[in-house]
């Protein structure tokens, strides 16, 4: 009975988390690429693993792919400023600091057999070596103790995962380092060694250690992940508790791997933790992240005793958390789900909070743990891509996320580094939820909107959701607006395939059209879709021959309707059109007549520019145009107007007029209003009947994204 009541306390209060202050929110972001300064900056860089200085003005951060300690100087923490990077001899994997100095496990090895690595310590200010230690082995984690007094590094010896099925063990073994600390240095003759084999249950002749931590007490936790076990050790070397991380059973998930589909109707039995991540609470708890590895991960975090009883386990409360703020990796569904990696714990504003990372779904739950039995989720804050490591610095309200994914070779975002402040001020994200709703609801990828009446916008998915197609109905007049219901798009009851939904648009009858951009290269076809209330397709209308002959991948983007006229937007050229010119495309749905204007483009500055969605509101044809380019190199996002006496369509084939348009909203500053980087794809706009406007952007299924989506209103675009 207990892990239903805490689930519901948690989703209880996120939801109430809205009504009043004093909440974390984003205040600014640092691509980590900026820290190469006037070199090559279209290389890989990553963010992980990432400590402060003691007076917390300064954060450094390991950069594996380049070898480098990177250096940010967040004294004005709403600016971020580069510092540059520090290069170091092998690959850096976890670092602490005291008070200026930084302690960096640096990875040397040459192979899995033979691994090799040493603990080197840096002067931050000036970057130079002050020492360094050979430890025997590949380190991982690293923790400082509170008084300063040693250093904890763990040596994992990580295993081949090519090798034996990636089974444990492998030689050689890992083990625990203490390193004491001498006037400020490590004291390389004071080394502790400490055995770690023949504790686990699973492979205990090849302990795999995994992350660190030291309560002020100077004792030792470690966590076991591939062993699914856990280790207090205090700081004589001694081991003084010793026990499984154990196992938990999983209802409600989704268990099935790219299915194209949101179904959280599966359950798994007897899932081992495998924890990664831990951190004290206190002397005598502390919290794991649940992410699994080999056999397991519980898609969950749990608090501890430090005699390995179980205080609290989160279960599936965590993950339906971040189901219903849209941020579910559903192509990581059959593994691990949210796979939370990251944990962390301080105090802000007198409250004791925990903060879990979720990796893959690219967010962070910030925890009230006043009630270690029992605690609260307050609050989602959106994240990079693959949060990997955080810092809070409470003496300045501040809590940072490092996150490693750098997707530069796929003309994607890079890694950041993002910082969150604790104010007296309400939270602003999510902007769109589906907590509250009568069941489950997990969403994603949202495309067009369409308004109903004044509280209520529909909206669909697009094909990543390929099995999946949904009309979601959000009730807007709520903070954040809220996904109340999702009708599955269906053929003769059954999920609708083929599809590729971009654009809907309410009907006067209660149901909808819908506008498939389609993809050809994949057999979808562009195509007109209506469905009646239910969700059911009672109409499909194919294109004509005219618009066959020139049709290219990227289709309907967007459909509206204008008395008995269907206008739907072309995104990008299709091979009879003029370069920069694209099609609206009308079709009569009385007398089933086609015809188009051609619209004028943007230029692009890099990539292409094209169209995401069209709307009716009064005497106009509203339109998002937008280039498909993220974060800095963002150029065009604007929504833009074109008189309705001017859409007079020419019969296809014909020579099409050109329309006028006019920007009325550059949408950069909306979109980096949130502290983060310039989200790709506005694909989404509606105006109320109060000529409120709505705008929303597509998360792509949390694949290679962030997951994050905004969706905000706009309560002058009309004037």
């Amino acid at each position: 009975m207990k892990r239903p009541i805490c689930c519901l306390t948690s989703v209880l209060a996120l939801t109430a988390g809205f009504a009043h202050a004093d909440a974390f929110n984003r205040i600014a972001s640092f691509p980590t690429h900026l820290n190469i300064g006037a070199g090559d900056q279209n290389v890989e860089t990553s963010a992980e693993i990432i400590a402060a200085t003691a007076d917390g003005m300064t954060l450094v951060y390991t950069d594996s792919p380049l070898g480098v300690l990177g250096l940010i100087d967040i004294a004005d923490p709403a600016n971020p400023a580069p510092l540059g990077n520090i290069a170091l001899e092998g690959e850096p994997t976890s670092v602490g600091i005291i008070g200026q100095t930084a302690f960096v496990g640096v990875n040397t090895s040459e192979s899995y057999t033979a691994p090799s690595g040493h603990l080197t310590v840096i002067d931050i200010a000036s970057g130079e070596e002050l020492g360094r230690c050979d430890l025997g082995g590949q380190p991982d984690s690293i923790a400082v103790a509170k008084d300063d007094s040693f250093v904890a590094v763990t040596i994992e010896n990580e295993r081949d995962e090519d090798l034996g099925d990636g089974r444990v063990g492998q030689m050689p073994a890992g083990s625990l380092v203490l390193v004491g600390i001498a006037d400020g240095l490590a004291a390389c003759d004071m080394l502790k060694f400490v055995d770690l084999t023949g504790q686990a249950d699973i492979a205990p002749d090849d302990p795999e250690p995994e992350f660190v931590d030291i309560n002020a007490a100077g004792d030792v936790v470690i966590s076991l992940q591939e062993n699914n076990h856990m280790i207090v050790v205090n700081r004589a070397g001694e081991i003084t508790s010793s026990f499984s991380a154990g196992a938990v059973d999983l209802d409600g998930i989704d268990a099935t791997d790219e299915r194209g589909a949101l179904l959280f109707t599966e359950s798994k039995a007897g899932v081992v933790r495998e924890p990664d991540a831990v951190k004290w609470i206190d002397g005598d708890h502390f919290a794991t992240a649940n992410e699994g590895d080999m056999d397991g991960g519980s898609r969950g975090w749990t608090i501890f005793h430090r005699d390995g009883s179980v205080v609290y386990d989160s279960g599936t409360s965590f993950e339906h958390a971040v189901i219903q703020a849209g941020h579910y990796p559903d192509k990581r569904s059959d593994a691990k789900g949210v796979e939370p990696e990251s944990i962390e714990t301080a105090t802000f504003g007198g409250t004791r909070m925990i903060f879990v990372g979720s990796e893959r779904g690219s967010i962070v739950g910030v925890y009230d743990a006043t009630d270690l039995a029992a605690p609260a989720l307050l609050q989602l804050l959106p994240s990079g891509i693959g949060p990997e490591g955080y810092v809070t610095i409470p003496d300045r309200n501040l809590l940072v996320s490092a996150n490693e994914t750098d997707l530069i070779g796929d003309g994607g975002v890079r890694s950041h580094v993002m910082i969150y402040q604790y104010s007296d001020a309400d939270p602003t994200y999510p902007y769109l939820t589906s907590a509250g709703a009568d069941a489950l609801i997990g969403w994603g990828a949202i495309s067009g909107l369409s308004a109903v009446d004044e509280r209520t916008i529909v909206a669909v998915n697009d094909s990543f959701y390929g099995y999946q197609p949904m009309i979601f109905t959000i009730d807007v007049s709520a903070t954040p607006a809220r996904i109340t219901t999702a009708t599955p798009v269906t053929r003769a009851g059954q999920p609708a395939q083929k599809l590729d939904m971009e654009g809907i648009a309410a009907d006067r009858d209660g149901g909808y059209w819908i506008a498939s951009e389609g993809r050809i290269d994949r057999m979808v076809p562009h195509g007109i879709y209506h469905v009646d209330a239910d969700g059911e397709i009672d109409q499909e209308i194919g294109l004509p021959n005219a618009l066959l002959a020139v049709q290219d991948r990227f289709g309907f983007e967007g459909v509206t309707l204008v008395g008995d006229t269907l206008w739907l937007a072309v995104q990008r050229e299709w091979a009879d059109d003029p370069e920069g010119l694209v099609k609206l495309v009308a079709y009569d749905t009385e007398t089933a007549e086609w015809g188009a204007v051609h619209y004028p483009l943007d230029a692009p500055t890099a990539g292409w520019v094209g169209l995401s969605e069209i709307v009716a509101h009064g005497d106009y044809i509203y339109l998002v145009e937008r280039d498909n380019q993220i974060g800095a190199a963002a150029v065009t996002k604007q929504i833009t107007r074109v008189p309705l006496d001017q859409m007079v369509p020419a019969p296809l084939g014909w020579e099409l007029s050109v329309v006028t348009k006019e920007v009325v909203r550059d949408l950069l500053p909306d979109l980096r209003s949130t502290g983060g980087y310039v989200l790709d794809k506005v694909e989404g706009l509606a105006f109320t009947p109060d000529g409120r406007a709505w705008v929303a952007t597509d998360n792509d299924g949390v694949d290679d994204h962030s997951g994050e989506t905004m969706f905000f209103a706009l309560d002058d675009l009309a004037d």
